[in-house]
Order: structure tokens, then C-alpha cells, then sequence
């Protein structure tokens, strides 16, 4: 293989410094004997347009897309995928050889194989879900829940106007708590989910009651860092399945992986240590 064929990927974001896909990306490429590379780009906003054209010149198959850039990519690219539209973002750039940037959110898809894959027991219509957090990532998740079947979605955000949004945009099967009431929407829930950055190191703890939780109820939390958070302690102490967030990480990288290096890739353990390394 030439030096021009060797195909290249990153992700793209600012700050970039914290991405944990290099490593995951990285470890897939040696895995499987891939001549690819993956490469962290730190993009400033005034600067996005520019790069995004350009690295489809220098090689680049596609890209990751991180914050605070994951909404304006969407005016760049030339194809949409429908998903990006309903959740308003798009994670996951393909650059095509007919020279089309497609543009796609795999993070729904990577919330529910984490979940499939760390609760197998949960089936989507044994009742509720409850969602903290109203930003992108509930979004994602609150369009794969919906979409796999989930009878409702109840939803508390601390501010209740992006909540409503949601709803607006989701429809009926999502309903709204005030955030001082979140503690009562987890009463007979079979999912609970935190997109919030509550309980992430270096922010605030999430301080929502969590009297209502029984053991019946699977628990999530998009947080994974630290990777056991405090709500995640707490309900394991109460015998709920949890699932940590690293996994969603994980999976949300395999499809924009298999587009890129032609090889779709397993999320193992392997995998988990790289990420964590």
C-alpha cells in the first residue's frame, strides 16, 4: 500500500485533550492490521468550515466530532442522515469519494448497545424510563428509547424550558417533572438514565432522591469519569443492574470505525482497557 492510500481519521473538537477515541481508535487499527491512523485535532469554532473542507484532501476518510462543534457540522455537511436531524447533532463525519460530506449521530445507537449489552434483561416496554438532563445527549438517548419502543419517557431537567423543548420536539410519550420533583419520577421506572455531567470529577454531585429506586429498576449513567459513579454505587447497594458509561463510548464508535477502515470492529474488553489506559 502507498503512502497516499494509508487512510486517515481523528476526532475533532475544542478542547480535544480529554477524548478517549484515540486510544480506542488506535487499538481497533492495530487490532485488525489496519495501515490507518486516528489523530485528535484541536478545531477553534472560527476555523471549523475551513479544516472540515480541507482534510478530505489530505487524506482523511472522516472524523469524530466532539464539543462544541457537533450542531454546526450539520450546516457543513452536504447529507444529513435523518437520525442527526431529529436529535440536532451530528458526532460522526464521513468524507465520501464522490466528494459529499455525510454527516450522522451514532450516540443513540451506542446508549442502547452499552445497554443491551450490560442489562440484556431490559426489554424497551417493561415500563417507564426516566431521564435527567435535557442537553444532546439526552437527545440521543430519548430518540433510541422512543424509537426501540419504550412506552414513555419521563424527563426532568434543572432548567425546565429545555425540558420542554424536548417534549415539543419528541412528542406525547415524553413527559415533564420539575427538577425539585425528579426523585418521584424514578417510582415504578424500568430505566433510569443520568445525561447530566452531574457526578462527573470536578462537578457537582447529583443530588436527586433516589428513595423511590427499587432493585426492579436498571441503572445508567452516561458519566465515565469516575467510571462507578455515586448513583451507580447507590444503586448497586439497592441491587438495581447498572451500567457504566464507558461503553457507550465504545459503541458509538464502531459504525463511523467500519465506514472508514472497512472492518467493523467488537467491543470487548480489550477494548475497554485501551479506552481506560
Amino acid at each position: 500500500m502507498s503512502l497516499t492510500n494509508i487512510p486517515l481519521a481523528g476526532v475533532i473538537g475544542s478542547p480535544i485533550v480529554q477524548s478517549r477515541s484515540p486510544q480506542v481508535h488506535g487499538h481497533w487499527l492495530k487490532t485488525y492490521g489496519i495501515r490507518g491512523h486516528y489523530i485528535p485535532m484541536n478545531v477553534a469554532p472560527d476555523d471549523l468550515e475551513n479544516v472540515i473542507r480541507t482534510l478530505p484532501r489530505m487524506g482523511f476518510v472522516g472524523v469524530n466530532v466532539t464539543l462544541p462543534h457537533k450542531e454546526a457540522v450539520m450546516q457543513i455537511a452536504d447529507l444529513v442522515t435523518d437520525r442527526a436531524i431529529l436529535i440536532g447533532a451530528s458526532n460522526t463525519l464521513i468524507f465520501r469519494k464522490d466528494g459529499k460530506i455525510h454527516a450522522d449521530n451514532t450516540d443513540g445507537y451506542g446508549f442502547l448497545e452499552n445497554l443491551k449489552t450490560g442489562a440484556p434483561g431490559w426489554q424497551p416496554k417493561a415500563g417507564p424510563a426516566a431521564v435527567l438532563g435535557a442537553g444532546g445527549a439526552a437527545r440521543a438517548v430519548i430518540a433510541s428509547l422512543l424509537d426501540a419502543g419504550v412506552p414513555e419517557v419521563r424527563l426532568s431537567n434543572r432548567t425546565r424550558v429545555r425540558a420542554e423543548k424536548l417534549r415539543s420536539d419528541f412528542g406525547s410519550r415524553v413527559r415533564i417533572y420539575d427538577w425539585v420533583q425528579a426523585g418521584n419520577m424514578i417510582d415504578d421506572a424500568a430505566l433510569l438514565v443520568n445525561t447530566t455531567s452531574l457526578g462527573m470529577m470536578g462537578k457537582g454531585e447529583l443530588r436527586v432522591p433516589l428513595d423511590g429506586l427499587g432493585p426492579q429498576t436498571i441503572v445508567t449513567d452516561l458519566v465515565y469519569a469516575p467510571l462507578k459513579t455515586r448513583l451507580l454505587e447507590t444503586a448497586e447497594q439497592i441491587g438495581c443492574v447498572t451500567v457504566d458509561g464507558l461503553g457507550m463510548l465504545l459503541h458509538q464508535a464502531v459504525p463511523g470505525f467500519e465506514r472508514w477502515f472497512g472492518q467493523r470492529p467488537v467491543v470487548d474488553r480489550a477494548t475497554r482497557a485501551a479506552a481506560l489506559r
